[in-house]
């Protein structure tokens, strides 16, 4: 058996009963369930919450010329509470809840976000933000950017933006995500990616950007 694959699918699992928990900002559902067990047979009912989501693009804006990154800084409920600050330094993101691609959407987004516009997209990966109690699905790209001009206040009225553009060295961005400065999943995946495949991307970038 392919050690990466569970011999298990959807089928192996009963769902009960479902119903909507909270219909707001976020979407909520509560499920009661059973599922086969690894050794044999089928566990207990169990109850669940989970959060329902759109599919979700992150991009990592990457000015190979100037070799900087840049991210924005805005507002996140989350860390309401927390240490640190509630406004984070990530990535330009964004859901799907268009028939859009996902490269549109990171298009648009960091238009949107930024201010800029990408000449080229690389997917990087594509991943399950946190499978334990939702089901949002990420794709996350590179995107290349002139970086020169970059800076300033964007995002839209009607959805409550309020972002600010940062521009980074890729070196500083290394060591804020050693430091733990950087510390969301999305940023931290995405430079890490860069570390491992910046002189390639910079050898497939040499080109001057368009």
């Amino acid at each position: 058996m392919n050690k990466f694959e569970s011999r298990f699918t959807s089928e192996d699992v009963e769902v009960i009963r479902r119903k909507d928990c909270h219909r707001g900002f976020l979407q909520v559902e509560q499920i009661k369930l059973r599922h086969r067990l690894h050794e044999g047979g089928w566990s207990g009912d169990l109850q669940r919450e989970v959060m329902i989501r759109e599919k979700a693009v992150g991009v990592l804006l990457f000015d190979p010329a100037l070799d900087q990154l840049v991210m924005i800084r805005q507002f996140r409920i989350g860390l309401l509470g927390e240490s640190g600050s509630p406004w984070i330094l990530e990535c330009v993101a964004g859901l799907i809840d268009t028939d859009e691609t996902p490269e549109r959407v990171a298009v648009r987004e960091t238009e949107e976000e930024s201010g800029l516009k990408p000449s080229e997209l690389i997917k990087i990966c594509e991943y399950y933000n946190s499978p334990g109690g939702s089901n949002e699905f990420v794709s996350l790209y590179c995107g290349r950017v002139d970086s020169s001009s970059a800076g300033g206040i964007f995002g839209l009225d009607q959805e409550n933006e309020d972002i600010e553009v940062v521009v980074l060295s890729v070196d500083e961005a290394r060591v804020a995500v050693e430091s733990g400065v950087i510390n969301n999943a999305m940023s931290v995946i995405a430079i890490q990616w860069l570390m491992i495949n910046r002189d390639r991307l910079m050898e497939s970038w040499r080109t001057p950007n368009k």
